[in-house]
């Protein structure tokens, strides 16, 4: 029953994705996270204020049930699926964290100087938050969908915007990590 508690090889994790995209495909269904928040604004009225919101949200009534899946088996499998959360990061990388003021790096599955109790305490930590959030929720629209929706369902559409998004999308990461992310600590 250890295995359990250890995190699944990409032999095993790969197939269980590929097979989940190929029923997906096979029903025509589109996987992706970010058109959630369309549908849940929608239900919530939205469509009385933009037309980007008028749409026929019970099509998609499926994908918010992916959504709930995703809280409830991320919940159960960080509170009773794992032993320590706690990534396996290269020494130079917690070294270099430290010296930003991140020292929770290795010994937390996220930071708790940013995603903690005590980080909306501060207000450059709630500034980067507010920012961060409105740039991801801006991209994805722009982009047309999420880094799940492009990455996962797009590619194996084999759908060029998917994969034109995805270097993107890797290119955005690769710049905010080694160029931007030292400058804001």
């Amino acid at each position: 029953m250890d295995w359990i508690l250890e995190p699944w090889p990409w032999y095993i994790c790969g197939p269980l994705i590929a097979l989940t995209m190929f029923l997906l495909l096979y029903l025509g269904k589109n996987f992706g996270m970010s058109s959630n928040l369309r549908t849940l604004c929608t239900v919530c009225g939205a469509g009385k204020t933009s037309d980007f919101f008028r749409f026929d949200w019970k099509s998609q009534r499926w994908n918010l049930w992916v959504v709930a899946g995703a809280i409830i088996g991320g919940y159960l499998a960080s509170h009773y699926l794992s032993v320590n959360q706690a990534p396996d990061l290269n020494p130079k990388t917690i070294a270099q964290l430290n010296a930003y003021g991140i020292t929770s790096a290795g010994n937390t599955y996220v930071p708790t100087e940013l995603f903690g109790p005590g980080a909306f305490s501060s207000p450059k930590t709630i500034a980067l938050l507010l920012i961060g959030g409105f740039l991801v929720g801006f991209g994805a629209r722009y982009a047309g969908g999420c880094t799940s929706g492009h990455s996962i369902s797009g590619i194996s559409n084999l759908q060029r915007p998917s994969l034109i998004a995805t270097i993107g999308f890797f290119i955005g990461g690769l710049i905010m990590v080694h160029l931007i992310f030292p400058f804001i600590f």
